[in-house]
Formats: structure tokens, C-alpha cells, sequence
């Protein structure tokens, strides 16, 4: 019954396994999709939406943030307790010891989440207006540091799939800008907005497969050989579905690249202040 019900939208049949595994051939499923073949895969748009749901489903019950903060304070008292000197006097070693007691009180206390002088804190001044939004951000600078932390990290896997449907539509534009030009010379390349939009689909679908796998798998050789297939995907799904030589393809993806990550910085700020402002 789950199986049909999921079926229904997400296709539990030949052809997701057909499509996954097309996925990993840069450009391929842009091609088929271009030719007509678009039976036997799952759609764009369907394939976009499962796997950026799925990915931060995974992100939302496989990384925690206790861990992550956890992690941070551990370097912090490492680093703090690292290289003393070869040679001190008494006097300065039980300075030293002392302050190697106050700091390891103080990383117990941020991890209990007692300490106020290691929250974040956030000001919107005295503008007018701001009211509703001033008492959201007075009541996540009250909170402890690991619940503000939890915050943040629940807010943006509850709103990053919603961030990724916005980028979507800006990848495509950014696609047609990069691409502008007579098509005299390459009279089969994708010129128009929604072809964009298809290849844009594919290239983030297979980026959430990636990242997936990568939280899943252990550390070897097959993680690394995902990170250098997944580092070099977009040349390649580039070169075969647009043509043209390596060198306009190396430029326009660094265009692309340097591009899309500014618009995503801004994104994930919006993620971080959708956290706190929107509970």
C-alpha cells in the first residue's frame, strides 16, 4: 500500500532506479529529456522536488546540531590546551594551570548552555516598525547557546528546500545570460529559458543525490571518488549539453559559479534570519 501510495509521486518503479542511475552520467538525462525520451525517467521537476525533500530529511535526522556544536567546543578546548611552553616557573605554571581550569570551565559551560557571554546577539536598533521583529530577536538572545543553535539549525532545513526552489529559477537565468549569442555556430545548443530550467533541474538533482550519499557513506576511496566526480559534474554535464570548446566551457562555468554562490550566501543569510525571526 506505502509502496503504490509513494509510487503515485515519486515513482518506486524501473523508472527511478533508471533515472538515479542516469543521474550520475553528466548531461545524459538533459539529452534524453531533449530528445524525447521522457517516458522511461522521472520528470525534472518531480525528480528536483524528491530528492531537495529528501536531502534535508536526511541533513534534518542525520546531523544533528548538538553535534555539530559539540564539535566546535571540543576544538576549541584542544586548541586552548595545546603546545605549552618547553621550560615555565612555578609561578608561571600555575598561572597557566589556572587558566586552563577557567578555561575548561568555561567550554563546560557553553556546553550546558549557561553562559551568557558566548550567545549570539542580535540588535535591530531603535527603528521604528520593528516592534514584532525586535521581540522575536530579544527572545532568541535569551536563549542559551545550544538552543539558539538548534534554532538555527532546524530553520534552515524546515525552509531550505523552499531556498532551493528560488535558486532554481535564478540558475536558469544565470544559465541564458552565460550563454547569450548567435546560434549560427552551435544551432543545437539550448537556448531558450526553459531548456535552462530542465538542465538547472538536473544538475541540482544530482548535487542532492551527492550530498546524500556523502553523509551516508563512510570515509574511503569511494567518498573521495564522489567528491571529485560530483567537483567536476557541471563541467562535464556543461560540455555535453551545450558543446563548445573546454576553454569557453571552463569560463562560463567559473561565471556561473562565482555567481550563483553570492546569490547563495545571500539565500542561506535569508535561511538563518527566516530561523530566528519566523519560529
Amino acid at each position: 500500500m506505502l509502496r503504490e501510495a509513494a509510487g503515485r509521486y515519486v515513482a518506486f518503479d524501473g523508472r527511478m532506479w533508471r533515472t538515479l542511475i542516469g543521474l550520475f552520467r553528466p548531461g545524459f538525462l538533459t539529452r534524453e529529456y531533449f530528445a524525447g525520451r521522457r517516458r522511461r525517467y522521472i520528470r525534472p521537476a518531480r525528480l528536483f522536488l524528491v530528492l531537495s525533500i529528501g536531502l534535508f530529511a536526511l541533513l534534518r535526522f542525520d546531523v544533528g546540531s548538538e553535534h555539530l556544536l559539540q564539535q566546535g567546543l571540543d576544538n576549541a578546548e584542544n586548541s586552548s590546551t595545546e603546545a605549552a611552553p618547553a621550560k615555565t616557573s612555578p609561578t608561571e605554571s600555575g598561572r597557566a594551570k589556572a587558566g586552563s581550569r577557567e578555561t575548561k570551565r568555561a567550554v563546560g559551560d557553553a556546553a550546558s548552555g549557561s553562559t551568557e557571554l558566548s550567545n549570539l546577539m542580535i540588535d535591530l536598533g531603535g527603528e521604528p516598525g520593528l516592534e514584532p521583529l525586535r521581540d522575536r530577536t530579544a527572545a532568541f538572545n535569551r536563549l542559551p547557546r545550544k538552543e539558539q543553535v538548534e534554532q538555527i539549525f532546524s530553520g534552515v532545513l524546515r525552509y531550505g528546500p523552499y531556498a532551493m526552489f528560488a535558486l532554481l529559477p535564478l540558475f536558469a537565468l544565470l544559465l541564458k545570460i552565460v550563454y547569450v549569442g548567435r546560434a549560427s555556430r552551435y544551432p543545437q545548443r539550448p537556448r531558450r529559458y526553459a531548456a535552462h530550467l530542465v538542465f538547472g533541474a538536473h544538475s541540482h538533482s544530482f548535487l542532492f543525490l551527492a550530498v546524500a550519499l556523502l553523509v551516508l557513506l563512510p570515509g574511503g576511496a569511494v567518498r573521495t571518488a564522489l567528491i571529485v566526480w560530483t567537483m567536476a559534474y557541471l563541467l562535464l554535464s556543461m560540455r555535453a549539453v551545450y558543446g563548445g570548446r573546454w576553454s569557453g566551457v571552463i569560463g562560463r562555468a567559473a561565471v556561473l559559479s562565482v555567481s550563483y554562490l553570492v546569490f547563495f550566501a545571500i539565500v542561506v543569510a535569508g535561511l538563518v534570519a527566516a530561523a530566528i525571526l519566523l519560529r
